[in-house]
């Protein structure tokens, strides 16, 4: 449920991108103004985030999710239903609401779902909704704009939205505040998470990388219309391709990072980096494209769990607070990203923005080798879910240690 529930908010955040052309039209705005739209969700999205586990005090977290998938419908709803670019930015910021508690939590709660030794797998499997928005949201939201317009692809998320908070609500076991650390950690879990070396490493890494890619990806449908000369159905079928990989990059990168989680991230910094430039060079030649986007789609689909993983072994004593920083971290990214990207397709053309994208990515690989790397594992609450919580799932021996480092 966490898998899919991350799966709708992303395809919503994301689905611009895939009916950017139709949507500019239907309101009667420009591409670059449309893909603004993501600027918007983005920016709500890194205030909300880090603002949630601070909030919500001793809520029942699953409450709160199902409650935020209520408000990523309305989002979705008003949408649908937008007839200029005044409403569209007001939908936009209410599903930057619903996104931030969802995306902020779903990690968090993953942990306490599982015993230690499963953290780093829970982590993939929940936030592998992030990498299947791309092989089946982003990619089916473009075949319901071609075949029933793009209204229709909003008003399907938000119906499925409010599917997923009933579930949630099923399947989730009751999730209480998680208990504070103590004894010789209390000290880190009062410390401000900016000042763990590993973590504000980690942060500018994603801010750079993803800005990077959100630059170049949130105008991808431009660059394989206009200089490929795709059709609209081929172009779904590219970014079906980009999903696939993106999928398989996901696991991949959360079995890796969960040993060599620094390693990880940098390995997928040059992906995206050499992807982008390989875009920018052979953007005119359909194989060689389709090459570029499957390398990008590997890359980029293993970063968002193998930099969360890289989070919960900086701070594994705050999971929920330092998740909820990252993602506030990785949407502003999103936010800034599409910005620039509108800025420089506007003012310079699409060849210079994927450029500047790459020496960006770039910039983020320098970043992340000299800095520390993160040295923890991620940390179970004392209070999570026991058998009697979940009658399905056997308990774990008593005094189980957690496997070392």
């Amino acid at each position: 449920m966490l898998s899919l529930s991350t799966f709708v908010v992303v395809t919503s955040e994301m689905l611009p991108v895939g009916v950017l052309t139709p949507m500019a039209d239907g309101l009667d705005i420009s591409s670059g103004t449309a893909g603004f739209s993501l600027t918007i969700t983005g920016l709500v999205t890194a205030v909300t985030a880090p603002a949630v586990p601070r909030l919500l005090g001793a809520l029942d977290r699953r409450v709160v999710l199902a409650v935020a998938m209520v408000v990523l419908a309305a989002g979705n709803a008003l949408s649908a239903v937008a007839p200029g670019f005044g409403l569209l930015v007001v939908s936009r910021i209410v599903l930057g609401i619903g996104m931030g508690a969802v995306w902020g939590l779903a990690a968090a709660v993953a942990t306490r779902l599982v015993a230690p030794r499963n953290a780093a797998l829970a982590v993939s499997a929940a936030v592998s909704g992030v990498a299947a928005a791309s092989v089946v949201g982003v990619p089916l939201s473009t075949l319901i704009s071609n075949s029933f317009g793009w209204r229709a692809a909003f008003a399907s998320l938000s119906v499925g939205a409010v599917i997923l908070a009933a579930g949630l609500l099923v399947a989730l076991p009751r999730l209480p505040r998680p208990s504070a650390p103590a004894g010789p950690d209390d000290r880190a879990g009062r410390e401000p998470l900016w000042r763990i070396p590993s973590v504000t490493v980690g942060l500018a890494l994603i801010l750079f990388l993803v800005t990077a890619h959100f630059a170049a990806y949130t105008y991808v449908r431009p660059v394989l219309e206009e200089r490929t000369d795709l059709s609209p159905g081929s172009v779904a079928l590219v970014l079906l391709v980009y999903g696939l990989f993106g999928l398989a990059g996901n696991f991949a990168a959360g079995a890796l990072a969960a040993r060599r989680a620094r390693v990880t991230v940098l390995g997928l910094t040059v992906g995206i980096a050499a992807s982008v430039a390989l875009l920018a060079l052979f953007s005119t030649v359909p194989g060689l494209t389709g090459v570029s986007v499957a390398l990008w789609g590997l890359a980029y689909g293993g970063l968002s769990v193998a930099g969360q993983i890289w989070m919960t072994q900086a701070a594994p004593h705050r999971v929920e607070h330092v998740t909820g920083l990252y993602v506030g971290v990785f949407t502003a990214a999103i936010a800034l990203g599409a910005f620039l990207g509108g800025t420089v397709v506007e003012s310079a053309g699409i060849t210079s923005l994927l450029w500047g994208a790459a020496g960006l990515a770039v910039v983020a690989l320098a970043v992340g080798l000299f800095g520390p790397r993160p040295t923890g594992r991620p940390h179970l609450p004392d209070d999570a879910p026991t058998a009697a919580d979940r009658p399905l799932e056997k308990a774990a021996a008593p005094g189980a240690a957690e496997p070392n480092a």
